[in-house]
């Protein structure tokens, strides 16, 4: 039968396609017994490659079925034809996500930046007190519900976390996700901590809701790991954020893995706290100043058409335009892929290649 027919059968209308890759698409579906439109996630296990069927999507079903939060996507029935055809029936985000929401409508205020942010921090909470990490934290992948509430989905490279006889959580050698949200150890290919990962990603994330841009350049990955291991950010003067926003943001976007924020303290910090603002000047200047430098790194790059990022394929084995004073929004240029085995990894441009013009810009560092 086909997917239409399957679906019938378990109760579903069948509606539009959402999105289609090699061995997956996504469809919408009216829901006869609950009344909504729901989203229908559809893996052929014939067209998927052996890794993903062995390890990530056993890992994904497991995690989905555990989770129940509500910045979290709902998942409502998961079911598999004898054809070898798995169906997630999932909740719908109605209002898209939030990358198309930016790009839509430019840089979020604050008040509303502070708002969406919490809800998905308090997400990425429940998932870091579960021992489960995202390890694919990006615009792409916070849905919007009705009222624009955050949806966390997208769990294809989660994982529940192992730990060794003393407790402590084990280093993860899975080099997965994008690499415009990638931390820096994991681009350079170290075993890394996956929830401390997982608060890097939430940092560019932060950003480019407050900013409308990306906060590095990922079309020479070599240069952006210079940058981040630098520990250099780059705010738009045009933005006129807070000091307590910019704080948060250079704290979690911290190149040393062991004074990277933690969750906890992502949801204490002074800025997410919906009363507990003002921060003073020797608290920001505790971590790193904001001043200005006399040459920029990198000028934040403008949301491109472009809908995804370089991708980190996983893989077991470590490895080696407009001015941001612009409102006008278009999603990041998200730059090379380069086949490795068949796989993506980053990677620098071809020398020669036009670097992103100079303009003016304030610095965290």
């Amino acid at each position: 039968m086909d997917d239409a027919a399957v679906l019938k059968r378990r109760g579903y209308i069948m509606g539009i396609n959402l999105g289609e890759g090699s061995y997956a698409k996504v469809k919408s579906a009216f829901s006869e017994r609950l009344k909504f439109n729901v989203a229908v996630k559809i893996i052929d296990r014939k067209k998927a490659p052996t890794d993903f069927l062995e390890k990530f999507l056993p890992r994904e079903i497991e995690i989905l079925a555990m989770l129940n939060h509500r910045s979290i996507v709902k998942t409502y029935e998961i079911f598999e034809t004898s054809d070898g055809k798995v169906y997630i029936i999932m909740e719908l985000g109605v209002q898209g996500d939030l990358l198309e929401f930016i790009k839509t409508r430019g840089a979020l205020h604050e008040d509303d930046a502070r708002k969406k942010f919490r809800q998905l921090s308090s997400a990425i909470k429940y998932c870091h007190d579960l021992d489960v990490v995202h390890r694919d934290l990006k615009c792409e992948n916070l849905l919007l519900d009705k009222d624009f509430n955050i949806k966390l989905s997208d769990f294809g490279f989660s994982k529940r976390c192992l730990r060794d006889d003393s407790g402590r959580l084990t280093l993860s050698k899975t080099f997965c996700g994008s690499a415009a949200y990638a931390a820096p150890e994991v681009l350079q290919g170290i075993p890394y901590q996956p929830k401390v990962y997982d608060i890097w990603s939430l940092g560019v994330i932060l950003y480019i809701m407050v900013c409308g841009s990306m906060p590095y350049d990922d079309s020479n990955i070599k240069k952006m790991l210079r940058i981040q291991k630098e520990h250099r950010v780059n705010f738009p003067r045009s933005k006129h954020l807070t000091g307590e926003c910019k704080d948060l943001i250079y704290r979690m976007l911290q190149p040393d893995v062991n004074r990277r924020l933690h969750i906890d303290e992502i949801l204490s910090h002074c800025w997410v706290q919906p009363k507990a603002r003002g921060l003073s000047s020797a608290a920001i200047n505790k971590e790193g100043e904001s001043s200005r430098s006399t040459e920029s790194p990198w000028t934040p790059d403008p949301i491109s058409d472009k809908k995804s990022p370089t991708k980190l394929e996983p893989r077991e084995e470590a490895g080696p335009k407009t001015s941001p004073e612009e409102e006008s929004v278009e999603v990041s240029r998200q730059s090379e892929t380069l086949g490795f085995n068949g796989e993506r990894v980053a990677s620098e441009p071809e020398e020669g290649a036009p670097q992103p013009p100079q303009q003016p810009s304030e610095t965290h560092s």
